[in-house]
């Protein structure tokens, strides 16, 4: 019994001692997995919170500089319409003497530019102001900080008094009506060729006849001194026609070139050898041509130098020196006042005038004389070239 408890714990001492070689199963079936190493150094603990600061700090900035600019912002909004920068002093510019329309057009920008200031300028409302007045053409304003504003007016002023069935309103170049209040003696008067021109447009309404459009194109374009003495226009044979005072014919044809045709005209009246004509012929400015009428003597073919239908010599002077300074694209300088060799032979005054039969001059079946102004040659009995 002794002998085989102490076998036991031989054994069992023997086993123990053998288990000590045997190597022991792992308890895990995973591998450990290593950490990352962290990018701040040991010890770097204020290093790795500089990003998040700077971040911070950021914020903190652009918190500041959007309530700086909303304050800035209201304090704009503030100046701009106090009375530090209000308008106190308006000065218009441009306004034409018209009287009563004049002094009504200025104290209607001038009510209007009281209510803003010289930070807020509105010209909307300064042409909303004087929109019922179909004279102003534009309307522009400058500020003069601190209470100081500027407007200047463009006009367009009368240049004709359309006449339909007994009536007169004044209109513009553009053939804008501008009402009977602009009508003056002064005005050259014009009226419609056709049916629908027999009714007056409404004023501020524009007219729509093309004949009309043309005629007055022409007026607008007339220089100030010899735009005075035009009494009326009319669509003839010849185009455009042009009556003036003394009951001198010029025949512009179309609408184009306008200013270049008033330098033309003003060339001839100047030149002696036209003293006298019966009409003058601007159609091609480059070549005008004046006519006569039978019997009358032109200078420098042995008859009297005293003219008889031009205008002053010194005003067309004045304003064929002004024209050659302003038109452009309009008459060759070079060309003499009137041409002479090549250019369309002249002839006899309009026939009838061209409106209602009312002559102004003799008509081309009487034998007009006609020349080019500054020429020798003449032709008998043809009209001009339509």
């Amino acid at each position: 019994m002794a002998r085989s408890l102490a076998g036991e714990s031989a054994v069992a001492r023997g086993g123990r001692s053998l288990g000590a070689w045997m190597p022991r199963p792992s308890l895990r079936t995973r591998p450990r997995r290593r950490s990352r190493p962290t990018s701040a150094p040991r010890g770097g603990g204020p290093l790795a919170l500089a990003p998040l600061r700077a971040l911070r700090a950021h914020r903190r900035l652009v918190l500041a500089l959007t309530a700086a600019a909303l304050v800035a912002g209201g304090g704009w909004l503030w100046l701009r319409h106090s009375s530090l920068v209000a308008v106190e002093h308006v000065r218009v510019s441009g306004i034409a003497g018209h009287g009563s329309e004049a002094e009504a057009i200025e104290a209607a920008l001038v009510r209007a530019a009281r209510g803003m200031s010289t930070l807020d300028v509105h010209p909307a409302q300064l042409r909303a102001a004087v929109a019922s007045f179909p004279i102003v053409r534009s309307v522009t304003a400058r500020s003069s900080f601190p209470h100081g504003l500027r407007i200047q007016v463009a006009e367009q002023p009368p240049v004709a008094a359309l006449e339909a069935n007994g009536t007169r309103t004044a209109v513009a170049a553009d053939g804008v009506a501008l009402g009977p209040r602009l009508l003056s003696g002064s005005l050259p008067v014009v009226r419609g060729s056709t049916a629908g021109a027999q009714v007056l447009p409404l004023t501020g309404h524009r007219v729509e006849d093309p004949s009309l459009l043309s005629q007055l194109t022409v007026l607008g374009a007339a220089p100030g001194k010899l735009g005075a003495l035009v009494s009326r226009a009319y669509m003839g044979p010849h185009g455009v026609t042009v009556v003036l005072a003394n009951r001198l014919v010029a025949f512009f044809g179309d609408a184009t070139r306008p200013h270049a045709k008033w330098l033309s005209l003003a060339r001839v009246l100047i030149d002696p050898s036209a003293m006298g004509a019966a009409y003058i012929d601007v159609r091609v400015p480059e070549r005008p041509a004046a006519g006569f009428a039978p019997g009358t003597a032109r200078a420098g073919a042995g008859g009297e130098n005293e003219p008889s239908s031009a205008s002053d010599p010194t005003t067309a002077a004045e304003l064929a020196a002004g024209l050659e300074a302003a038109v452009s694209g309009g008459a060759n300088p070079g060309v003499s006042a009137a041409s002479t060799a090549g250019s369309p032979e002249a002839s006899g005054t309009p026939a009838g005038g061209g409106e209602g039969g009312s002559g102004e001059g003799s008509g081309p079946g009487g034998g007009a004389q006609g020349a080019t102004a500054g020429g020798e040659a003449a032709s008998q009995g043809s009209s001009p070239q339509g």
